[in-house]
């Protein structure tokens, strides 16, 4: 028995609480039990890039929607890359299988969502809408995001195209302010920032202002294709205000665009609930980011730089409705990149520093296992702050303390964490010979 179980009364307040995760049917029985009747649970990853969070994630996910009637899932992704998908899950597209549908996501870091283990829930969504007839009983799934800039742009006028040749034009001379710029926002937020560009800010909202107007010509037509393509069209009108807004911001202040960011995903779902709301009644939705999203950012550092984030913003306006579940690892393996834009790796996970949530949950016999933080002896555990870790689609073990760790109360934080002691790395569609080959042990920092 280590010093620290024999130190840190924590270690057996968890080890009481925990519900093991082993794999079989019930091992969620009494996260289901705790969303009862509330409306979105956001599901969080302790990385971009690792196997185990993504299944079970899944795992609870197709819980939900079959036992719990959520009718939409709502994930860390462009909206227009997303859609696609959507169209596939419920029947309307052209795409063969999920594996095509999942295409469009092509800009780093395409593993994130071209991988084994989104592609089998794919196809799990469309097998599953395929044996519902009617439409409000089907699953959807919808992409929170901005980055998607230029795609978000062809969307609006190719939607425009088929209901209103003449506005498309007008939309391609609007948008045409960003031709000079390149095809990338971050492009476009150099230029601003040390080129002198002009900003298309006044054409990216008169573009919006006027879709909305003509809003009701556009849904003469009935149905629902009708609605839910004008919708999607707005949302990417949306994307592209949002994303002018937040690349003008990105070379000026790091706190002011991770909160445009956020406000806009936040922005997104709210949108996107009272579109179904209209169409379905009441919506039941599942949403898909990273920890650093989910988890309410005021439980965080986060929180102590000025920053907030999807799961504090659905907190404040839901309230209750929310549960806020997240995951976290000791070591093992993760897909990830060593810097932007670079191929995906397959690295070592180093274990967790001592001090750090995830190295209390190691000392817990179970090696898998979920926590509801509401029980009083969980909060008194998992109360005072510790080390937290974040591994994002970048992991850079030679500067793990710096890189990858801050303060959290993580009973403030989650309503939920799922530990899952060693993990896996997540299995690209499009696998290289650099993931094949992984990182060697010998490339092991030794002063972290």
């Amino acid at each position: 028995m280590s010093a620290s179980v024999l130190t840190d009364p924590a270690v057996g307040a968890v080890a009481r609480t925990a519900r093991p995760v082993t794999g079989a049917a019930d091992d969620y029985d009494g996260l289901l039990d705790l969303v009862g009747n509330r409306r979105f649970v956001l599901i969080g990853e302790a990385s971009h890039g690792t196997h185990e969070f993504y299944r079970e994630r899944a795992r609870i996910t197709r819980r939900l929607i079959d036992e719990c009637n959520f009718t939409a899932v709502a994930v860390e992704a462009d909206w227009p890359d997303a859609y696609r998908v959507n169209r596939y899950v419920m029947g309307l597209s052209h795409d063969p299988d999920a594996g095509s549908a999942l295409s469009d996501f092509r800009r780093f870091p395409a593993w994130m969502w071209r991988n084994r283990d989104v592609l089998a829930f794919v196809e799990w969504m469309r097998a599953r809408n395929d044996a519902h007839a009617h439409p409000a009983t089907k699953a959807r799934f919808y992409g929170l995001d901005l980055y998607s800039l230029r795609a978000s742009i062809e969307a609006v006028i190719e939607y425009l195209d088929r209901v209103d040749p003449r506005e498309a034009q007008r939309a391609r001379e609007r948008y045409g302010c960003f031709d000079h710029v390149g095809d990338e926002g971050q492009a476009y937020g150099y230029a601003l920032a040390y080129q002198g560009a002009i900003p298309c800010e006044n054409e990216v909202v008169a573009q919006l202002v006027e879709l909305r107007r003509r809003s009701d010509a556009y849904l003469r037509r009935d149905g629902w294709v009708a609605e839910d393509e004008l919708f999607f069209a707005e949302q990417n009108a949306c994307v592209v205000r949002d994303a002018e807004e937040y690349y003008q911001q990105m070379y000026r202040a790091e706190v002011s665009s991770w909160n445009l960011r956020d406000r806009h995903m936040a922005g997104t779902l709210d949108a996107l609930v009272e579109h179904l709301d209209r169409r379905l009644g009441r919506t039941r939705v599942v949403v898909w980011e990273h920890n650093s999203h989910v988890g309410d950012a005021r439980a965080t550092a986060m929180g102590d730089r000025g920053e907030l984030n999807v799961g504090q913003l659905a907190r404040q306006r839901y309230g209750h409705d929310c549960v806020l579940v997240g995951f976290s690892t000791y070591d093992g393996r993760v897909t990830a990149a060593s810097d932007w834009g670079d191929p995906p790796e397959r690295k070592h996970v180093r274990p967790a520093l001592v001090g750090s949530y995830e190295a209390l949950f190691h000392e817990v016999a179970q090696r898998r296992f979920w926590l509801a933080t509401a029980d009083p002896a969980v909060r008194d555990a998992l109360g005072p702050p510790r080390l937290e870790r974040a591994i994002g689609v970048i992991y850079r073990p030679q500067t793990e303390r710096q890189s990858h760790y801050f303060e959290a109360r993580l009973a403030d934080q989650f309503d939920v964490v799922i530990h899952l002691d060693r993990t896996r790395a997540l299995e690209p569609l499009d696998r290289t010979a650099l993931w094949d080959r992984g990182e060697p042990p010998e490339t092991f920092p030794t002063g972290i």
